[in-house]
C-alpha cells in the first residue's frame, strides 16, 4: 500500500473505484492466462485501452492495439468490462469513459514504475503484478 497509495491519491472516488476494478481484472486475468502477462504487458495493454478511450473522447473512433499478444488479450478483457459499465451508465457513459481513461493511465504508470523498481532492485517479488496480487488477496477479492 505504501507504493500504491501515493500513485492514486489524486484520483476521484469514481476513478479510484475504476482503478481498483481494472486492477482486479488484471490480477484475475494474469492468474488464468497462458502465457501470463508480465508488468510490461499490463502497462502496454492498459495504455492501449486508455488511448482508445481518450481518442473516442475527441470524437474519433479508433482502437489502439497493444504490441504483444498477452497485452492485447488483457486489453480486450478490460475494454469489455468498461463497455459494459458504460452501457449501464446511460447518459453518464462519456464521463465514465473519461474517468476510466484517467484511472487506466494511473494503472499504467504504476505498473511501469513498479516494474522499473523491481528490475533495478533485482526483486521480482516487487513487480506490479506481485504487488497487485497481494493487495487484492488482502482485500478479499
Amino acid at each position: 500500500m505504501q507504493f500504491l497509495v501515493p500513485r492514486i491519491a489524486d484520483l476521484t472516488d469514481t476513478q479510484s473505484q475504476l482503478f481498483l476494478l481494472a486492477q482486479a481484472l488484471v490480477v484475475k486475468h494474469a492468474k488464468e492466462a497462458s502465457p501470463a502477462p508480465i508488468d510490461v504487458d499490463v502497462a502496454d495493454g492498459i495504455a492501449s485501452v486508455a488511448a482508445t478511450l481518450e481518442t473516442a473522447g475527441k470524437g474519433i473512433i479508433y482502437e489502439h492495439r497493444a504490441v504483444s499478444i498477452p497485452a492485447q488479450r488483457l486489453a480486450t478483457e478490460v475494454t469489455a468490462a468498461i463497455r459494459e459499465l458504460a452501457g449501464r451508465a446511460g447518459a453518464g457513459a462519456a464521463q465514465l469513459e473519461r474517468d476510466a481513461a484517467t484511472a487506466l493511465r494511473a494503472l499504467e504508470r504504476t505498473a511501469r514504475e513498479a516494474s522499473q523498481e523491481a528490475s533495478d532492485a533485482s526483486r521480482p517479488e516487487a513487480s506490479w503484478l506481485a504487488l497487485a496480487s497481494r493487495v487484492m488477496a488482502g482485500s478479499g477479492v
